[in-house]
């Protein structure tokens, strides 16, 4: 039988074998990434050589930004689920994004009494909002391309992943040799043009997304209230949000609090709906679902340090050969694209033989996998004895298990996520995903926070500290990465995969089983 999604993914064909709609969010979201990790690059040395904050408290304001670039998308998800649909949640946040990109550039004098340091904050809190209505709802369009039980959805995902790590590579490459060898307004400024040509491909790509996307009541984001569109009543508050980070972003104990009580609000909402106005397998997906995100926190706290601690490791203790350490940023990305069609292939031959680990096993590994990488440059840094400096080998070698272990991990949670929510939460679920991303990376900028040189007497004793809390982490990781392995068959079952339907066909099982849990299929909503 040929579905509703087939059918309309024929108009204007495939490339590939997979929806024309799929590549042209592949390059919107590859140019959005240029900019976002073009910047991030330079992000911790404008910090500590430009504004002069110390280390400790760079790595504070790093963790807060990039937790907020996260947690954002939960509201993001809610108001394209609710009202603005996934396209013009993306093409609004675009906007945002161009414009934030682009006050980096206004650099000033620098040192904390700069006047240019509030338009450095103002930037920031552009970028936070735009990420809010971009991050998401972008990686939810691709999923709608697709059935749910379409094979190609993992290797859609694989693709997608591909581009953001390719405008990954890009960005931290070029604007890390741009902003470190020239200037911080030059390289700030390449990301903002890399933002404007992503906004560019979004817009002119529309006809290629099939429909998909758009709002749920058109009619309703037409009404006016106090004679203005409801829509546009939605862009006013996203400024206010702007004013409100801007003041949130420069006192980063709000950003804890922040995601203290909201995630413990997010965490209870989803698991009410669960409970109460969701099948019994809709729950149990919900709950593995749930897992996954929980397990992942760790992950991001631990890998997130590629920006912030690790970054300045590899510009004061490593053999660099003059190459500037932003620049080696980009080892991740260059890893994902080598690497990432061998798991996507790998995936699906141990799938034919029935030997491919599940998705809570493949989160087991990579935590295991994360782990070991910072073992291994730890052991790698000591072979040279105190106060020698760190063969670049060994961050070729930690990125490697790094970029493994995310490739365990990061596409294969996204797929995860659109499949095990119910069509009414799949925004709101993607967004709690990014959620769990917002918590890893706020205490990535704790632990980052704790390698700081200022509570060394010299830079032996500098480099000791980074390599003793790296020690910690990495044994920490690979003991929650087994124990993630043992439970794994548990949560495996809670995903209830051998029940899941396309739209097309899921209907009547879905009002049977609601029927049998005492459930009206019109109260399960969102």
């Amino acid at each position: 039988m040929t579905t509703r999604y087939a059918q309309s993914g024929d108009a204007l064909g495939t490339f590939l074998g997979h929806p024309k709609g799929l590549f042209m969010l592949f390059f919107a979201e590859m140019w959005e990434r240029f900019s976002y990790y073009g910047m991030r690059a330079l992000l911790i040395f404008y910090l500590t050589q430009h504004w002069l904050f110390s280390d400790g408290e760079s790595g504070v304001i790093y963790g807060a930004y990039t937790a907020l670039v996260y947690i954002t998308p939960v509201l993001g998800g809610y108001l394209a689920d609710r009202y603005l649909g996934q396209r013009k949640a993306v093409l609004f946040g675009a906007v945002l994004l161009t414009f934030g990109h682009f006050l980096m550039g206004f650099e000033g004098d620098g040192g904390q009494g700069s006047a240019a340091l509030n338009l450095f904050w103002l930037a920031l809190s552009f970028i936070i909002v735009g990420s809010g209505f971009l991050k998401a709802n972008i990686s939810v369009m691709v999923g709608q391309l697709y059935e749910l039980t379409d094979k190609r959805r993992d290797g859609a995902y694989t693709i997608f992943y591909m581009g953001i790590n390719l405008g990954a590579m890009m960005g931290a490459l070029l604007c890390g040799y741009v902003g470190q060898k020239y200037s911080w307004s030059y390289g700030f400024g390449l990301a903002g043009i890399g933002m404007l040509v992503g906004l560019i491909v979004f817009a002119v790509g529309k006809p290629w997304l099939l429909g998909r996307g758009e709002a749920p009541d058109p009619a309703r984001l037409a009404r006016r209230h106090a004679g203005i569109r409801f829509e546009w009543l939605i862009y006013a508050v996203s400024f206010v949000a702007v004013a409100a980070v801007w003041a949130m972003i420069q006192y980063q104990d709000m950003v804890g609090w922040l995601l203290a009580i909201s995630g413990a609000v997010l965490i209870a909402y989803v698991l009410f709906v669960a409970i109460t106005r969701l099948t019994p397998h809709e729950r149990d997906r919900i709950f593995a679902a749930t897992y996954l995100m929980i397990g992942s926190i760790l992950f991001w706290a631990l890998f997130e340090q590629a920006g912030s601690s690790l970054n300045l490791y590899t510009d004061r203790y490593v053999d660099r050969a003059g190459v500037p350490a932003s620049m080696f940023q980009s080892i991740n990305s260059i890893y994902i694209i080598t690497l990432g069609p061998v798991f996507a292939a790998l995936w699906t031959w141990l799938a034919k033989r029935g030997r491919e680990p599940s998705t809570a096993a493949k989160f087991g590994l990579a935590t295991i996998q994360l782990g070991a990488g910072f073992l291994v440059l730890v052991t790698g840094a000591t072979m040279g004895g105190e106060g020698a400096k760190t063969a670049v080998l060994f961050i070729f070698l930690i990125y490697l298990l790094h970029t493994t272990g995310e490739l365990c991990l990061s596409p294969v949670g996204l797929s995860a996520m659109n499949r095990l929510s119910p069509a009414q939460m799949t925004s709101l679920i993607m967004g709690a995903w990014f959620f769990a991303s917002a918590a890893g990376n706020f205490t990535s900028g704790l632990i980052a926070a704790a390698t700081g040189s200022e509570r060394a007497s010299s830079a032996g004793a500098a480099q000791q500290v980074v390599l003793d809390v790296y020690s910690q982490v990495g044994w920490i990781a690979m003991a929650v990465g087994v124990a993630m392995l043992v439970i794994a068959p548990l949560i495996t079952r809670l995903m209830h995969l051998d029940t899941l339907r396309d739209d097309s066909l899921a209907g009547e099982e879905e009002a049977g089983e609601a029927q049998a849990a005492g459930i009206h299929p019109a109260t399960r909503q969102s």
